[in-house]
């Protein structure tokens, strides 16, 4: 879709909110399943295994189709994909409400991650097609907003269900809500959001090929690489060791991807991947902080979840309000960081992480000293800090990562920035989940509930703090370049 004619549709601001609507409840259900594990475990005898599944597998199966769909919007047109997509999530969210059992529940929570990974990257390519210049900043800074508030509002909105219906069926409707979200805003999709771009004068509209060995390529590297996180035991990493042997293919296959993308892309301009978006400083840059941030960040909301239920007794709806200043914070600091972007640039990013980083470490000192009478309103307040500090880092960095990106590989690069976040977020929640689990578990007979809860958390966001570290240090990175240039 080369030689497109950019013409501002009016209707454009419009596409955008049903995009939103589309995207809140995809990335809703990374975390709103946080306050419902606790129930899910007691009503389906859930094992350790199939937990991770039901968090991480969702991040899982959303962070495999990202790529191969963005490429596929590109090429068969994003209204009508990112459609099937949320025509698919709401069926895997009735599907999920309905779940007899753990493995089905895993099973139709892996699909209704798929449909997630289906429908993302079009929002991403449609900004790109939709707007330019400060408008495109200013869309995809109220998409980091979306993607920020939607994933720190869903303890609360978990916990308000929970409150309302009871924990025995309460987390089947925080599945159920999707259902009516998706019936209604697939009508509003269909009127709204738009076609693919028009050709210049004369240009007639060419037959694009697919990649098909890319795309199975990056599927196999992403599924290979992901698999050992989200299967690791409650009782600790070393359990198990074999299935580590997954990386072996995923290391492997890197390299030849790398190499098959490029000769597809000189021989037929056609890669799935191209190579020249790998080689953009800015996109590679803004994609690995992203990578390592929500590996740090979306942990945080499951490990104080846990700590709060199973450890200290408190509901799930208390666990939501404790996490809604995270939320309003971020609501608040996103909403204006688009305009800000254009002044201050990667060193935004920069503040944003610091600040999130000096509420990570405030947390950390809550849960170690403070009584549990009074924790949840000091967590209220650290999350406040933190929550500001998220609003100016995933708005930002993603207008960041795409100011030299063609709108016509505004889909695949979308995929490409979103593998990153939701493999982050896979990884970083499998592996914290899994030390909070092991610690919580072998030290709750000798310390007691209260304080083995308090420990296993104190170590397993100490490890989101180096995530959150090297997400800053990747920042400083990019903006000393920058600065060079």
């Amino acid at each position: 879709m080369t030689d497109s004619v950019y013409t501002p549709d009016p209707r454009r601001w419009k596409a955008l909110a049903v995009c939103f609507v589309g995207g809140f409840v995809t990335m809703l259900d990374v975390s709103i399943v946080t306050v419902a594990l606790p129930s899910i475990q007691t009503a389906l005898l859930a094992g350790p295994t199939q937990l991770q599944l039901i968090v991480a597998g969702y991040a899982l199966a959303f962070g495999l189709l990202l790529v191969p769909f963005g490429r596929l919007g590109d090429v068969y047109g994003r209204r009508r994909i990112w459609m099937i997509a949320i025509a698919g999530f709401g069926a895997m969210s009735l599907a999920s409400g309905l779940s007899q059992t753990d493995t089905q529940l895993a099973i139709f929570r892996l699909l209704q991650g798929a449909s997630a990974g289906m429908a993302t990257p079009q929002t991403s390519g449609m900004i790109q097609q939709m707007f330019r210049g400060k408008e495109r900043a200013k869309a995809f800074g109220f998409f980091g907003a979306v993607i920020g508030v939607s994933t720190a509002l869903g303890p609360l909105i978990g916990g308000l269900i929970l409150a309302a219906i009871g924990p025995e069926a309460g987390w089947r409707w925080i599945f159920f809500i999707n259902v009516p979200i998706c019936l209604i805003v697939l009508p509003l999709a269909q009127r709204l959001l738009p076609p693919p771009p028009s050709l210049a004068p004369g240009v007639t509209r060419t037959r694009t090929r697919l990649d098909i060995i890319g795309l199975v390529f990056i599927g196999l590297g992403t599924a290979t690489f992901m698999a050992p996180f989200v299967t690791t035991p409650s009782t600790g990493f070393c359990d198990n060791p074999s299935r580590w042997l997954w990386l072996v293919p995923a290391f492997l296959l890197a390299p030849a991807t790398y190499f098959w993308e490029r000769h597809y892309q000189q021989k037929y301009q056609a890669a799935v991947l191209n190579p020249a978006l790998i080689q953009d400083r800015s996109f590679t840059y803004g994609a690995a902080l992203g990578a390592a941030y929500f590996a740090g960040f979306t942990a945080l909301m499951l490990v104080l979840s846990l700590m709060l239920q199973t450890g200290l007794g408190f509901t799930a709806l208390i666990v939501g309000l404790t996490q809604l200043p995270y939320a309003v914070a971020s609501g608040i600091t996103a909403s204006q960081s688009g305009r800000l972007v254009p002044v201050w640039g990667r060193k935004l990013v920069v503040l944003g992480l610091s600040v999130g980083l000096v509420g990570l470490f405030v947390v950390l000192g809550i849960i170690t000293f403070v009584p549990t009478s009074v924790m949840v309103w000091a967590l209220g307040g650290a999350l406040f800090i933190m929550g500001a500090g998220n609003g100016v880092v995933i708005s930002p960095n993603q207008a960041l990562s795409f100011q030299d990106v063609s709108p016509s590989q505004g889909s695949v690069a979308g995929a490409v920035l979103q593998v990153g976040q939701r493999t982050g977020t896979a990884v970083g929640m499998a592996i914290i989940l899994a030390i909070y689990l092991s610690i919580y578990s072998s030290q709750t007979v000798s310390l007691g509930s209260v304080a083995a809860a308090r420990h296993a958390s104190t170590v397993a966001l100490g490890i989101s703090s180096v995530f959150l570290i090297a997400a800053l240090v990747i920042g400083i990175v990019d903006m000393r370049r920058r600065q060079a240039l």
